[in-house]
């Protein structure tokens, strides 16, 4: 009996090993899983997040059906090297990423820092990205984001307080609903028992959080450069990155589309996983005329 390509390749994201490759002086750690693609999707992520913080949720229902990337940034997780002092340069980062592991093409997955991110890639290393899922983010010098850093000071000492991941305060609304998903959230997160990546140090952590600060008081990149799809998400009550900048991103990425998730923060698309995921897929698989 034949098997078809889905059969032969992981789609567990806790499942998927870790691997390396070496760029611009740079060991990443990366994973990879889901059918193998000319052009795959890329997933960069948030503050002080590694390989472990995506939601397998969302992680696995793309890798169903597309070739998907996780990787650490310079300086976090398992990567080498030192964390970039600006996005500009962490962008630069994931093009030599990119381009070591052989890809003239990605699509790309973001949330938050990763988003910031993601911007500067399609400004920086025009053609790289042909689409780009923006979550949870806000353009360069959206107004705001440079409060950032006490926004996440703030939740870390009250989740510190009450024992909690400080993702529960920083992703979640504190009422009864965003408590009980921030809560299924962090449980997900901890599905993968078995080759786990090492966390984020502090020092990395507050480079990151100066890099976003310089990004939110710097003058605004031209998104209109990138004519490739756009899809835009994020919560109605987004604390760390407000959720008017993913209306001002809307704005500023002509024929992008927005989805605002009630009732939810910067993790919108967490809380909302169920919905978001489909979405997500259906965007990341159609074919644009």
């Amino acid at each position: 009996m034949s098997t078809s390509p889905h059969d032969r390749v992981t789609t567990s994201y806790a499942l998927a090993p870790t691997k390396t490759i070496d760029a611009a002086g740079v060991t990443f750690a990366y994973r990879e899983l889901g059918p193998k693609e000319e052009i795959p999707v890329v997933f960069f992520v948030h503050l002080g997040a590694t390989l472990d913080n995506w939601d397998p949720r969302i992680i696995d229902a793309i890798a169903r059906e597309r070739h998907v990337i996780a990787f650490d940034q310079r300086g976090v997780g398992a990567s080498t090297g030192k964390v970039p002092a600006t996005i500009e340069e962490a962008a630069d980062d994931a093009h030599a990423f990119i381009r070591a592991l052989g890809f003239a093409k990605v699509d790309v997955f973001s949330f938050s820092l990763g988003g910031m991110i993601a911007q500067d890639l399609v400004v920086r290393h025009p053609g790289i990205v042909r689409k780009l899922v923006l979550t949870g983010t806000g353009p360069r010098g959206g107004r705001d984001i440079d409060k950032v850093t006490g926004v996440t000071y703030g939740d870390m000492v009250r989740a510190l307080l009450t024992g909690s991941d400080p993702k529960e305060f920083l992703f979640f609304n504190r009422d009864a609903v965003g408590k009980k998903a921030g809560k299924e959230f962090i449980a997900r997160l901890k599905e993968r028992t078995r080759d786990r990546d090492t966390s984020a140090s502090l020092s990395a952590f507050r480079t990151q959080l100066k890099a976003i600060e310089r990004y939110g008081r710097s003058a605004p990149s031209d998104l209109s450069v990138f004519r490739g799809p756009v899809l835009i998400a994020n919560g109605d009550n987004d604390r760390m990155v407000p959720s008017r900048l993913s209306e001002d991103l809307h704005r500023r990425m002509p024929g992008s589309e927005l989805i605002i998730y009630p009732n939810s923060g910067h993790g919108g698309i967490f809380q909302y996983w169920q919905k978001f995921a489909p979405v997500a897929v259906s965007f990341l698989t159609r074919t644009e005329s």
